[in-house]
């Protein structure tokens, strides 16, 4: 399904969502009573109830974040300072602000605790900008990573996310006022692809992360034999070889880093791999997770820009064994499998 227009986002999908958080708020109590009324047909602690909390707390959170923006709007002159340097540090406070909120809840009503370790955007070397090249594991843990660089490292972060994101009105607007790429994969030419990336990664400064996702999307068995095959179509067969053994990501596309590397060249280099939250990428996911009571894992490794090889084909081979590195690390740490039902009552 392709994106609706600029005009029919903000006119017609953004009010909507604040009338439904409306509605949601003003009739919760009747909500509430029918998910506790359910919730002893459905095995689990309280699965359903949790569901519906969390989706109302989702679309109230999307609902007050729109009217924080639409002030944002009216106090810029209507979006005439919009992207004045004031107006857009603003946004990035908003953005923490946001994001503890949501974190507070999903810590408080899905019991989960985040942990970080190696060495973080912080701790690398203040002052730099840095290139985080992070695993694609679904929206859980895309926006628990947005949460770590603004709010734990005091970062502003540039990033590389799919057009399919701005469905989410708060999303659309915030990051469309952000410099942040939305790109849509087999509607963009990788030429394009790269001159946006380079653009977008062109004066970065001592607090900027460029955040990338060189995989392109989620990992499943499917995604990845399309992949080797497309490398041996074009005849790398070296790295089709590479992809065949990676068990948990996708192989990464280089042309987004390699683009991103030449245009901050100043900039350091961070890897980061994640586990926990692998499988909650759609709501059938969260049903089936919930009661959760997880633990996040995100692991940080920080290369500085003189240690970045200088030639392409050095530049990728030295993404691919970073690859494998956190494959390696990801099947060590990834959780262990729970089935579809379980009974915690």
């Amino acid at each position: 399904m392709g994106l609706p227009p600029v005009w029919a986002r903000r006119l017609v999908i953004a009010p909507a969502v604040v009338l439904l958080a409306v509605t949601l708020l003003t009739t919760l109590p009747i909500w509430l009573l029918f998910a506790l009324a359910v919730s002893p047909l459905v095995p689990g602690r309280l699965r359903v109830p949790r569901l519906v909390f969390l989706l109302i707390v989702y679309v109230v959170w999307d609902a007050a974040a729109l009217i924080v923006l639409g002030v944002l709007w009216l106090a810029s002159g209507c979006g005439r300072w919009i992207r004045g340097p004031v107006f857009q540090r603003a946004h990035y406070v908003v953005t923490g602000w946001f994001l503890r909120t949501l974190f507070w809840f999903a810590r408080w009503s899905l019991h989960l605790a985040i942990d970080v370790v190696g060495t973080d955007p912080d701790t690398a070397q203040p002052g730099r900008p840095e290139i985080v090249v992070s695993r694609h594991a679904g929206p859980g843990d895309s926006f628990t990573l947005i949460h770590a660089l603004v709010n734990w490292f005091a970062r502003e972060p540039r990033i590389v996310l799919k057009a399919a994101l701005q469905w989410d009105p708060a999303v659309d607007v915030l990051l469309n006022r952000l410099p942040n790429r939305f790109i849509s994969p087999g509607r963009t030419t990788t030429a394009t692809l790269e001159e946006q990336i380079g653009d977008l990664a062109t004066g970065l400064d001592e607090n900027d992360a460029f955040v990338i996702f060189p995989e392109g999307g989620n990992f499943t068995p499917r995604r990845k034999l399309t992949a080797i095959a497309r490398l041996r179509a074009s005849g790398l067969e070296e790295m089709a070889v590479k992809a065949e053994n990676l068990r948990n990501l996708l192989p990464p596309k280089p042309g987004g880093l390699l683009a991103a590397i030449d245009a901050a060249p100043d900039a350091g280099v961070i890897f980061v791999a994640h586990t926990g939250l692998d499988r909650m990428i759609t709501v059938g996911d969260v049903w089936r997770e919930l009661p959760m009571d997880k633990r996040l894992v995100m692991r940080f490794w920080s290369v500085p820009p003189e240690e970045v090889p200088v030639g392409e084909q050095e530049r990728i081979d030295w993404l691919y064994a970073w690859w494998a590195r956190i494959d390696g690390w990801i099947e060590e740490n990834k959780p262990a499998p729970r089935p579809l039902w379980i009974d915690r009552s």
